[in-house]
């Protein structure tokens, strides 16, 4: 890849680590027979999907996304792959593709994942930007998500399957719930609940009452008793009043102050 495309990648590329995502440059290095696409064909990939570029759509590209995802959450090793074009990825040509798979992960690792952007969202989101973090706000209302502010270190997603994004979610992430109301917070959270030990912090907005109504729905659900102790709802450090900004503050405080712990204890 050389000129104004080779540009373009490095501009994509640098984006990414801006955005303090981790992501996998995926590289066709090598082809026999037919192919989708001419050998240095690349595409970036981010646990949100393909990012930039394309080594080849269709199927091919689809087992590219996969593996490039299954290596940011589970080995962060570089690697070769050699695909049978049939046997390997279902397609009717013939041929066999190599791959280089080479991770770029996060500088920074604090990644906060925001379910919600109303209210609260709002302030809560907008003092985050203002910290060494990057930011994933998802809702299904592509109205709030137009509010929320415009910073490099934030991702918005408009999506009706807010549960569905939980398995995107990295390791080690710090994860907020504050949607439209229990019944969109209750997907999420017991999805959340059923990986929590992926997750540095679970929070979900609510009040004394809600938390009872949410350790009742969750154990329905099949979360044990003992890991319903695992999250936090009321979420945020008991001070301030009843505002979206004075809970945003609690909120960030205990945040922050979760992380430190975690930091001293490593």
């Amino acid at each position: 890849m050389t000129g104004p495309n080779f540009e373009t990648f490095l501009s994509a590329f640098k984006s990414l680590q801006d955005a303090g995502k981790s992501f996998v440059a995926v590289t066709l290095v090598k082809h026999v027979g037919s192919a989708p696409q001419e050998v240095g064909a690349k595409a970036l990939i981010s646990l949100d999907g393909l990012e930039f570029g394309t080594v080849g759509g269709g199927k091919v590209e689809n087992a590219a996304i996969k593996e490039a995802q299954r290596m940011i959450r589970e080995d962060h090793k570089n690697h070769f792959v050699d695909w049978n074009l049939q046997k390997d990825i279902g397609m009717t040509c013939g041929g066999v593709v190599s791959f280089f798979f080479e991770l770029h992960e996060a500088k920074n690792p604090f990644h906060i994942a925001v379910f919600g952007a109303g209210h609260i969202s709002q302030e809560f989101v907008r003092l985050l930007t203002t910290l060494d973090c990057h930011v994933t706000c998802y809702d299904q209302r592509q109205e709030w998500i137009d509010r929320l502010p415009r910073s490099s270190k934030l991702t918005t997603m408009c999506t009706d399957d807010l549960a569905g994004q939980v398995a995107k979610i990295p390791n080690n992430a710090y994860v907020t719930i504050m949607t439209m109301g229990h019944g969109t917070d209750l997907p999420v959270l017991t999805e959340v609940m059923k990986t929590r030990e992926r997750f540095s912090y679970v929070g979900n907005v609510g009040s004394d009452q809600k938390r009872k109504r949410l350790d009742a729905d969750l154990k329905n659900a099949g979360i044990a008793d003992e890991d319903l102790k695992k999250f936090y709802c009321p979420m945020g450090e008991p001070f301030g009043n009843n505002t979206p900004v004075e809970i945003a503050f609690s909120i960030v405080a205990q945040v922050l102050k979760t992380r430190d712990q975690i930091l001293n204890s490593n």
